[in-house]
């Protein structure tokens, strides 16, 4: 009990490091999103490019491609590509994570946060897309421009609602009750 009390609190307990443990080492390689979406590009046809989307399916790559494809999705951020210094590490060093911005993207949607001023909001899309390594940031771009099917070969709108069984508003239909 008194080892209890001594251990700092901001710590994980042994249980809770043990239940996390192996759940994300060090040298697991993350795939960046490009790196997905290039996947898409190479693959054959059509079943496939929509294999390889089932395959790295998550929320923040389905987030990606709604506001790339959803045309309800409206960016309140200038048309074309804001200057920004390209982060030219390599991948798996000193850059941000697309997977772990995409938890922010909703600021730049079109009526979706009123406390931030424009200014703010392009300040931070620039510092997202500084933080980010270069290709991870063009496929951000490219989803604000809603230009990622001209950058990546046969990743269309449908081969995007198949792999994640979207309908025509690019969301998961509810099952009929009977």
């Amino acid at each position: 009990m008194a080892e209890q009390q001594q251990r700092n609190p901001n710590l994980m307990n042994p249980k809770a490091m043990a239940a996390v443990a192996g759940t994300r080492g060090a040298g697991e390689q993350v795939v960046l999103f490009s790196e997905v979406l290039t996947k898409v590009n190479n693959a054959k046809d059509k079943p496939k490019k929509v294999a390889v989307l089932k395959q790295y399916d998550n929320a923040p790559l389905r987030q990606v491609l709604k506001g790339a494809f959803d045309p309800s999705i409206k960016w309140d951020l200038p048309e074309g590509n804001p200057p920004y210094i390209a982060n030219e590490a390599p991948i798996g060093t000193e850059h941000g994570l697309l997977r772990n911005e995409a938890k922010r993207l909703w600021h730049f949607v079109k009526g979706a946060d009123g406390d931030l001023t424009k200014t703010q909001k392009e300040t931070m899309f620039i510092q997202i897309l500084e933080g980010l390594h270069a290709d991870e940031a063009k496929v951000l771009l490219g989803m604000k421009n809603k230009s990622l099917n001209k950058m990546y070969k046969g990743l269309t709108e449908s081969v995007v609602k198949d792999a994640f069984g979207w309908n025509d508003k690019f969301v998961k239909p509810e099952p009929e009750q009977k």
